[in-house]
């Protein structure tokens, strides 16, 4: 790869901040093989500067998380760039099969998937599209669990409790 083409792939990225009802959300977009796909999805605390979205996709992005947090049952339609291991895009594949208002515990998952409940976890945690693959309906079998790798109160508990609380499973 040359020095110039490096260059392209590097200013084809774009990160934009939105508003949430809990916070913002960091959206990050990107070329892949010649096409605008969705990178990232952060949660982030308020206090986190908006900056607009800048390409087509990052604004279809907004306009579709903000039809989410109106009507939970939104169903996404965003070209994701491929990521993670195996097991990860298991994980995440069957976290999206989990109907808007319901949880399901690490270890149905784990079970499902022929897995343990701690590299369930693992998976969640390291979820780059939250929301789209919605990691927040995955719960402890003796309560909420942790979320974002944060397994004490905290901005992602907080999160997740608003998530759950919109979607009308808490």
């Amino acid at each position: 790869m040359t020095l110039a083409k490096k260059q392209v792939v590097s200013d084809s990225a774009q990160y934009c901040v939105i508003a949430a009802p809990f916070g913002r959300l960091g959206i990050l977009t990107e070329l892949v093989d010649g096409s605008l796909m969705l990178s990232k999805i952060d949660y982030l605390p308020i206090s986190t500067a908006l900056v607009s979205p800048k390409n087509q996709l990052a604004k279809e992005a907004e306009k579709q998380l903000k039809a989410y947090f109106q009507n939970p049952h939104h169903h996404f339609d965003l070209p994701m760039k491929p990521s993670g291991t195996e097991h990860q895009q298991r994980v995440w594949k069957s976290i999206q099969m989990i109907p808007v208002g319901k949880t399901k515990t690490y270890g149905e998952i784990a079970s499902k998937i022929k897995s343990g409940p701690r590299a369930v976890g693992t998976a969640c945690g390291a979820n780059p599209y939250p929301l789209i693959a919605p990691c927040h309906r995955v719960i402890s079998a003796q309560g909420i669990g942790g979320f974002m790798k944060e397994n004490t109160p905290g901005l992602y508990r907080q999160i997740k409790i608003w998530l759950l609380q919109h979607e009308g499973a808490l």
